[in-house]
């Protein structure tokens, strides 16, 4: 994520009078009507969610979207922008920043010659012609001549449904993309079955990770393919491959009459074509589009009719359940018919899998919401990172299907202890403690010889770079590894979910152990400067930021911070709020530097390590503005239309925390099981919960002035501090606040916790 500014933006204006199901519920309980998938995918100078209109269902192995540009790793293959469309994708791409892999894409094709290049192929097409919904994705297309095609899609977990209605003139044509040039992709048509048969083995982040490095072996995953098999309802007229020179785009195409409506269905694997025509088997076993398409409104409906709100204006309904869609999206489901094809030891397994977790961004609060909302995925998801463990030798950190290396610490420590503190018991305990304490305690391969950079392409496995250092000095010093302030306060908090994890399974030594080793970032606090401060390997201080000479990466890699600086990262360590107060010399002092940390716009809530900076200023007594700071930043970065997502939504992190925003409250340190509350944003807000119970929040008197907690209670008893725990939101339990227009001295008594045994 880059630094954005702020933009006013209006309701995309044909939202809410876009086409609806026919089977669809009324508007007062259809809420799926509310969810515009165009947010975020508009460019803009004041920001860019870099979103996906996406059709699918949740977790759903592949997605569909439309192709306005060729995608690849900082491409999306939707832009608002953009004027035409080359094709309609099955992706697995999770985020901008990542590549895809294994895609397969549909064109359709108006006469003429072959065209199988992107920009060749592309129609223009209109915004007022296009419907976006989790449901269906509908798009007229300019055929040249004055003629127009009529494209739609929808899906299931892992195939899609499309119909395109052709002109009268000129042939119909469908190309299937098997892939782009220099990937040897294979493709095959049989006419007489009606079908398009092929594999994609492209990875675009198959330079990263373990499988970059000479004699790579498994890890280089030489068995990976995206397999697909293509079925049309009615048999096509004549159909070629093409492409057979490597430097060619490669696939197959098939060819009806002019003023045919194809239908066709996509099946996808990871496994074989036969589990592709095995998915397609599954999940449609007729030709009938409208039923599949009310089968996944119905079951967007059922996800998100979970939450409820009172008091909120239809644009109010927009920002929140479009976040709430986006929250349920990743990590995308591997498993099929009970198998998986694992990217971590290149082969088929029994069981469960799961990818595209970018645990660097949701461990913050994404991994929160998904314990409330979908519980149901939370066994199979930490299985899946065991599975990996047990494959690959370690959990990932943004696995796109193997080990990447992006981004730095090893949170899925932090998944595992949330799930455990949670109650989450469907998983295998032994295993995950195996594999966090090694996160913890077992530094990656050539530790002390590499500097560890961002992406840096032929390194083994990164876990936590520099850990040698940080077992030894006390933190990662500058001079030694990249991005080692950074590091340094992550590995800490990591250690402290590890060290919950150990307490959970009775490991008082290595307990006591850990506990003291999370308390390591406090090494970094330089009283000089009242902030976090990276250090040589000889203990003197380094540059405190990238400012210092110019903000370049460059200087940024001296003072050692990720995608940050001294200001973003000071508060970063979760788990010890208590300990940085007790350094910076209390409560007030705590509060005047977080003052000055949001009036020298440091808080960069476009990115993941501000994202709980609005919520401090309950540690320090001063909940009044944090009930100030969470609306400005919501009112801020989450609007409607295009452009109105600020900010990467980075598999529903921005998204996740604007829901716990609007509720009320937000998950500070997730693995906690501890909720600071901030200020809600409508009159009642309730969350239907798997255990039949409703947690539900209510505001009295709520409006844009009275934003400030006069009183609180929980159950009709008094709320005194801003905390709500796990515990409480599953009693289904009903919280009252009093709002007013001036602050109150409600929660001013709170102190955090300290971090110590």
């Amino acid at each position: 994520m880059k630094h954005l500014a702020i933009a006013l933006l209006a309701v995309s204006p044909a939202l809410l009078a876009q086409a609806k199901p026919s089977q669809a519920k009324p508007a007062s309980t259809d809420v799926v009507q509310y969810v515009d998938p165009l947010i975020g995918s508009e460019k803009t100078p004041e920001g860019y969610g870099r979103t996906l209109p996406l059709v699918e269902p949740p977790f759903a192995m592949t997605g569909w979207i439309p192709q306005t540009r060729q995608n690849k790793i900082s491409v999306l293959s939707y832009e608002w922008h953009d004027a035409t469309m080359s094709g309609f994708m099955g992706t697995h791409q999770p985020a901008m920043w990542m590549g895809d892999f294994g895609y397969v894409t549909v064109i359709p094709q108006v006469g003429g010659e072959l065209r199988t290049a992107p920009e060749a192929r592309a129609m223009k097409f209109r915004h007022e012609d296009e419907q976006s919904h989790p449901d269906i994705y509908r798009v007229t297309l300019d055929a040249g001549e004055g003629q127009t095609l009529k494209a739609e899609m929808t899906a299931t977990e892992h195939s899609g449904m499309m119909r395109f209605r052709f002109p009268a003139k000129g042939a119909a044509r469908i190309l299937v993309e098997a892939s782009r040039p220099n990937f040897n992709g294979w493709a095959a048509v049989d006419l007489a079955k009606g079908e398009i048969t092929g594999w994609n083995p492209h990875r675009m982040d198959a330079h990263l990770g373990p499988g970059s490095m000479p004699n790579a072996g498994a890890a280089a995953l030489p068995n990976f393919k995206g397999y697909f098999v293509v079925q049309f309802r009615k048999l096509p007229k004549s159909g070629e491959t093409y492409g057979k020179d490597a430097k060619d785009y490669r696939g197959a195409y098939v060819e009806f009459a002019p003023g045919e409506l194809v239908e066709l269905r996509v099946g996808t694997s990871f496994i074989s074509l036969d589990q592709a025509r095995a998915n397609l088997k599954a999940e449609m076993p007729d030709w009938n589009f409208e039923a599949l398409q009310h089968k996944l409104h119905a079951t967007w409906q059922e996800k998100l009719a979970h939450l409820q709100v009172t008091g909120a204006a239809d644009s109010d309904k927009v920002r929140l359940y479009t976040a709430f869609y986006r929250s349920q999206l990743f990590p995308r489901i591997m498993t099929e018919g009970g198998r998986y094809y694992s990217g971590f030891d290149d082969k088929v397994h029994e069981g469960t899998s799961y990818t595209a977790y970018s645990i660097w961004d949701t461990f913050r609060a994404e991994w929160s919401w998904l314990t409330l909302t979908s519980p149901e995925h939370i066994d199979g998801m930490v299985t899946a990172l065991l599975n990996d463990y047990k494959e690959g030798g370690w959990m990932p950190k943004w696995p796109n299907p193997s080990y990447t290396n992006i981004m730095i610490g090893t949170h899925a420590d932090s998944l595992v202890a949330e799930a455990m503190r949670k109650g989450f018991h469907g998983f295998d305990k032994e295993t995950a403690w195996q594999a966090a304490w090694k996160d913890a305690t077992v530094p990656p391969d050539g530790d002390t010889t590499r500097r560890w950079l961002d992406r840096e392409v032929k390194t083994p496995y990164e876990a936590r770079a520099g850990l040698t250092y940080y077992k030894t000095l006390g933190y990662i010093p500058v001079d030694k590894i990249d991005e080692a302030a950074s590091r340094t306060i992550e590995d800490s908090y990591d250690d402290w979910c590890v060290a919950q994890i150990a307490k959970m399974l009775g490991k008082d030594r290595e307990y006591k152990e850990l506990m003291q080793r999370s308390l390591n970032a406090r090494h970094l606090y330089n009283p000089a400067r009242h902030l976090m401060n990276g250090k040589r390997s000889d203990g003197s201080w380094a540059p405190i930021s990238g400012g210092e000479g110019g903000d370049t990466n460059a200087n940024r890699s001296i003072a050692g911070w990720t995608e940050g600086d001294a200001w973003v990262y000071t508060w970063g360590a979760f788990h010890d709020q208590a300990g940085l107060m007790d350094l910076m010399g209390g409560a007030e002092n705590y509060a005047k530097y977080l003052d000055q940390h949001f009036a020298g716009g440091h808080n960069d809530h476009n990115n993941e390590p501000s994202h709980h900076y609005g919520y401090l200023y309950d540690f320090a007594g001063q909940p009044w503005k944090t009930q100030e700071r969470v609306r400005q930043i919501a009112a801020a970065h989450y609007k409607t239309g295009p452009a109105g997502l600020i900010g990467d939504d980075d598999c529903g992190q921005m998204s996740a925390w604007f829901i716990f925003t609007a509720m009320g409250f937000y998950p500070v340190n997730a693995a906690s099981g501890e909720y600071m509350i901030g200020s809600p944003l409508y009159r009642q807000m309730s969350l239907k919960l798997a255990n039949g119970k409703t947690f539900t929040v209510q505001a009295e008197n709520n409006s844009a002035e009275n934003q400030y907690i006069q009183s609180a209670t929980i159950d009709g008893k008094p709320l005194t501090e801003p905390v709500l725990t796990w515990e409480q939101i599953q009693a289904g339990a009903t919280v009252k606040f009093v709002m007013g227009s001036k602050p109150s001295q409600w929660g001013s008594a709170y102190r955090p916790k300290a971090a110590a045994m």
